[in-house]
């Protein structure tokens, strides 16, 4: 399926993506890029350029991280429109709650909540200001549907960022700005191989048993299948955009109806 984008949708637009090189960042980059805005994202190490994209070299799960790249996008952009907080995922073992060490507690913490915190402290005012912005947080359906052998402390965090979104957009829609979050399900990206080996190396079989596992885990997919990157990009652009003026608050869930309660 393709969707083809207005070029003038985001034009002038100053839109930071934080995760942006790979998976659903770089769907979102693109989609981004071909509504007409001007991107900035980071990643932790060096990559190819991409076309239209300036590119901060920054690791997001430190605070240092955070204030390299929300200087730069001040510096070379003169501010920020919107902000889509993509970032995030999950390194933790399999094997339950006795396996996450605080040392993967405070991984998974700094990945999927603090990096976008940090971000969102540095670069928001700048948008109560003006009296204008939208930000966008990615979460994950994660948040009320975990599961307990491997994403526990990855869905902890993303549930954390849901509440922290919910806070603040009470906050700041009075002051012009605009907060939502979207809330993934089974996205399939380069991660997913990653996640699934990781599922394998925890309990045996094949990469199709653990696949399997973690469809048994989720209660199955509704629609049959796993969500491609741009299918949720687009979302995350539609929030973004003016025809989502009037959306604020609210989670938009891309789960292929994998949730199975309203």
């Amino acid at each position: 399926m393709t969707i083809k984008a207005d070029p003038t949708e985001f034009a002038g637009k100053r839109v930071l993506i934080s995760g942006g090189t790979k998976g659903l960042g770089r769907a979102t980059v693109e989609r981004f890029l071909a509504g007409g805005a001007r991107v900035i994202t980071s990643a932790r190490g060096t990559l190819e350029p991409i076309d239209g994209v300036e590119f901060v070299q920054a690791d997001l799960t430190t605070a240092e991280g955070g204030e390299a790249l929300a200087s730069a996008a001040l510096k070379r952009l003169g501010g920020v429109d919107i902000l889509a907080h993509v970032l995030g995922g999950s390194t933790t073992p399999g094997g339950g709650f006795v396996a996450l060490t605080d040392e993967y507690w405070l991984s998974e913490l700094n990945l999927n909540l603090l990096a976008t915190v940090r971000l969102d402290r540095l670069l928001i005012p700048q948008m109560i200001e003006r009296g204008s912005g939208v930000v966008v947080h990615v979460t994950s359906i994660q948040s009320v549907l975990p599961l307990p052998d491997a994403t526990t402390a990855y869905a902890s965090a993303k549930a954390a960022l849901r509440t922290y979104s919910k806070s603040i957009s009470k906050e700041l829609g009075p002051k012009g700005v605009r907060v939502n979050v979207v809330s993934p399900g089974w996205i399939m990206t380069e991660g997913t191989d990653v996640f699934l080996k990781r599922i394998q190396a925890a309990n045996g079989g094949t990469i199709e048993d653990a696949r399997q596992l973690v469809l048994a885990g989720l209660g199955g997919i509704a629609i049959g299948r796993g969500a491609d990157p741009f299918e949720v990009a687009e979302a995350i652009a539609f929030l973004a955009s003016d025809r989502a003026s009037s959306i604020h608050g609210s989670e938009l869930v891309v789960d292929g109806g994998t949730v199975p309660t309203v």
